[in-house]
């Protein structure tokens, strides 16, 4: 019988370097591929996708059918190298070992790095496209994978090592979305891309957190003067306002100014009317989630809540609107709001209100200041203290230098901060 050619020899050689180096792409394509963009392709009707996700969804079973195949490749490549060798040296002593340097440097070339830094660099691209030729080979080569991987199984289930029912490495926690929603650049616009940070910081939060302090909550005494409630009512910005009787801390309830229109324009209205307009109070625990406080709004159909601490005592007011400005940003004027435009100045200097939330600042001015304790810049240098300090006293908190510029009423009403060295 005629030799082979050494021309289709080395033809052959190469056909099988290309035929190691798919396979070698083809494994790292279809592990490194982005499982939630198949997800997403698959169920927009790709078929490329759809095949790649059922051959992930068996992963033991994928890499059996690119391992026989790479290893039967590389096999195969190896005596055929072999055989060139003796063709072309003879039968000289280092004749095989020149042979084994030469189909090394080959397959780590051609048939290893090069296909699976390419692998590595389009694995989203490829692997639909791979998955039409390594559905049909799985097909092919499943009496043998079945074989072998009995003897897989056996020797994990022997080492305690078998993958776990129902187990899925590739879900993502919390912190790895908002990792990925932070890298998602231009992909996402930078407004929904806040919104959607907000989301995840959300479920951190109670209404503690977001309500306006009980100083600050703006009521009408049920029994004061008439005349001094419509002035009052007069010049509330609010639609609805809390009703106290004679103490701050007994609210009696809840006042909506539209349902006064009827008397406002004829002028009947007196504390009769008042009580009689009134709904009751809703009482929300200061430790509600806001997720969960979203929902009482919804299923009882409030939209304010007075917050109670455990003693039932009324720590502050919290709306709807306060969880919503949580989600999409600030679109109200408050007393106390620095409507989000808060930042340092050229000499590294800001001013900031008392009442202001250490989470805003936080957020607006790039700092670490403490969040499981006080909630307002106010509360941190008091508790910091331990008194009440009087203007010009200068005091460094979370390495943050600041200086107390106008005090009120036992508060802090306007601090001028210095940014930390090194920010």
């Amino acid at each position: 019988m005629d030799e082979i050619p050494l021309s289709a020899e080395f033809a052959a050689l190469a056909v099988l370097l290309i035929l190691s180096g798919f396979f070698a792409m083809a494994e790292t394509a279809m592990m490194a591929a982005n499982r939630h963009r198949l997800r997403h392709l698959a169920d927009s009707g790709h078929r490329g996708a759809q095949l790649a996700q059922a051959l992930l969804s068996r992963v033991d079973r994928l890499i059996s059918v690119i391992l026989l195949g790479n290893t039967l490749i590389n096999a195969a490549a190896a005596m055929l190298t072999g055989h060139i060798a003796l063709q072309v040296f003879g039968h000289e002593k280092w004749t095989l070992e020149a042979g084994t340097l030469f189909v090394t440097f080959c397959l780590l070339v051609f048939s290893e790095i090069s296909p699976k830094v390419v692998g590595a660099n389009y694995p989203d691209w490829l692997a639909p496209r791979i998955s039409y030729i390594l559905t049909p080979l799985l097909r092919v080569a499943y009496p043998v994978i079945w074989f072998v991987n009995l003897f897989v199984g056996a020797l994990l289930r022997i080492l305690h090592l078998q993958p776990k029912a129902g187990h899925d490495s590739h879900r993502m926690s919390a912190e790895e979305l908002r990792a990925l929603v932070l890298e998602s650049g231009n992909f996402i616009p930078k407004q929904h891309r806040s919104i959607l940070l907000n989301l995840f910081e959300l479920e951190q939060l109670t209404v503690a957190d977001i309500m306006t302090p009980r100083g600050e909550i703006e009521a009408i005494d049920i029994a004061a003067p008439i005349e001094n409630i419509k002035a009052q009512l007069a010049t509330s910005f609010h639609t609805r306002v809390a009703v106290f009787e004679n103490d701050p801390a007994n609210i009696v309830g809840v006042l909506h100014q539209r349902r006064l229109l009827a008397e406002a324009f004829a002028g009947e209205i007196d504390h009769a009317t008042l009580r009689e307009r009134m709904s009751d109070p809703y009482f929300i625990p200061a430790a509600t989630p806001i997720y969960t406080q979203l929902q009482f709004f919804r299923e009882n159909r409030q939209r304010m809540g007075l917050v109670v601490d455990e003693y039932g005592e009324i720590e502050g007011l919290v709306t709807l609107e306060d969880i919503i400005e949580e989600l999409v940003g600030k679109f109200t004027t408050r007393q106390s709001d620095f409507g989000g435009s808060l930042s340092w100045n050229d000499d590294g200097v800001a001013l900031a209100d008392g009442a202001a939330s250490l989470r805003e600042l936080n957020r607006l001015l790039d700092l670490q200041f403490p969040l499981d304790g006080p909630r307002t810049l106010n509360g941190l240098i008091v508790e910091h203290l331990q008194d009440i300090p009087e203007v010009g006293v200068g005091v460094r908190v979370a390495g943050v230098p600041m200086e107390i510029v106008q005090t009120q009423d036992r508060k802090i009403k306007m601090v001028r901060l210095h940014r930390p060295a090194g920010e």
